[in-house]
């Protein structure tokens, strides 16, 4: 296989590794930013987090995942990345440490201020990682401030407080409301009773203002921020060597590629259809297809996303021409052909566990079932 497909291969694979991430882990997020508002009761609040408390820390691997193979296969971008959002990441490290000890603590004590205390934790567990992903898509729309000398060291010019940027934060808002609408979905599914009318509510809401903002985004995206266009690429099976190529910045260059494969706008299509069916199916009794249709927003608006900058990864605000691609920015053909070869092997042994998993654990949670189980449950 040619060194410019296993490139393509690798952009296509990290891309499913976050999908699954956000289809997965995704609605534990969402079910912590619920909990504290669709559970009045310490019983109802153990039933919403029992809903994602047998799957959690396996949905959780995705993400891990993600970044090893980000780490593998596209070392300049990780690196590039950790430097700019540095802070961000441990903010998000920080949030995520709430998450395993939230759900061990949270029983330990039969205290009302100790369980609302972890729910509390368990909400900022999911909130501030669901922001701060969109934040960070929002910076790599608008290109990040980092430059390569010509010894191919980064240097990161910018600032955490910089990333707040309003785009960046109506993207944050997107992808928080986007995960809290699937994570809605998933605890109706799970639930009955008031606890699954609480979270058609949420989801209503939450699938609403996912859309809007989506739209929103979208409008900003062509009008008001500026994109990049490779004018004179490097062979597409040279080494990695950002500074090979020469890149134009300008306004509404995201949507080039709209133009040049129209098959494309399935993705945004796909994104407003989706939050649409979700909304209009809240209040209903199709709770599979209510989540079915979250997950097919949250795929849609991932895809936009790459989509719009493809075949750019990480776009340099400062020194367009530092901007990392697809085709500059991987590991070597070896390393990418090895590890394609282990996500042939090992993946689709993951995804039968995981269905396996999924299949065994089925069913609703409830009341009885939670105080049947009082000492196994979280």
């Amino acid at each position: 296989m040619d060194y410019a497909t296993l490139k393509l291969i690798w952009w296509v694979l990290i891309g499913v590794l976050l999908i699954g991430f956000a289809l997965t882990d995704g609605f534990d997020m969402g079910a912590a930013v619920l909990l504290p508002f669709i559970g009045k009761t310490d019983t109802e609040r153990r039933i919403v987090i029992n809903t994602v408390g047998a799957t959690w820390e396996g949905n959780q691997v995705w993400f891990i995942t993600a970044g090893g193979a980000m780490f593998a296969a596209w070392p300049l971008v990780y690196a590039a990345s950790f430097s700019g959002f540095y802070f961000a990441m441990l903010l998000v490290l920080f949030a995520l440490f709430f998450r395993p000890v939230g759900f061990d603590y949270r029983g330990k004590r039969d205290n009302v201020r100790w369980r609302t205390g972890w729910d509390w934790a368990l909400f900022i567990g999911g909130f501030v990682p669901a922001l701060v992903f969109g934040v960070a898509f929002g910076n790599l729309l608008q290109g990040v401030p980092f430059s390569f000398d010509s010894d191919l060291r980064v240097t990161y010019h910018g600032s955490f407080f910089a990333l707040l940027n309003p785009f960046a934060l109506v993207c944050g808002l997107v992808s928080l409301s986007m995960l809290t609408a699937h994570g809605a979905a998933f605890v109706k599914l799970k639930t009955d009773g008031v606890i699954a009318q609480r979270a058609s509510s949420a989801l209503r809401i939450s699938s609403g203002v996912a859309v809007l903002l989506f739209i929103v985004a979208g409008a900003l995206v062509a009008t008001l921020i500026g994109g990049y266009h490779v004018t004179n690429p490097a062979p597409l099976d040279s080494v990695a060597n950002p500074l090979l190529k020469e890149v134009e910045a300008g306004s509404g260059l995201w949507l080039t590629n709209y133009g040049d494969y129209p098959w494309m706008m399935l993705a945004p299509i796909a994104g407003i259809l989706g939050g649409v069916i979700a909304f209009v199916l809240a209040g209903s009794r199709h709770e599979k297809s209510a989540f079915l249709a979250t997950g097919l927003m949250i795929i849609g608006v991932i895809l936009t996303a790459g989509f719009s900058m493809f075949p750019f990864i990480m776009p340099s605000s400062l020194d367009p021409r530092s901007s990392l691609t697809v085709w500059d920015s991987t590991s070597s053909r070896m390393t990418l052909q090895i590890m394609l070869i282990a996500v042939i092997i090992f993946l689709p042994i993951v995804l039968a566990y995981t269905s396996w998993a999924y299949a065994v654990m089925r069913g609703k949670v409830t009341a009885a079932s939670v105080e049947e189980n009082r000492h196994t449950l979280y």
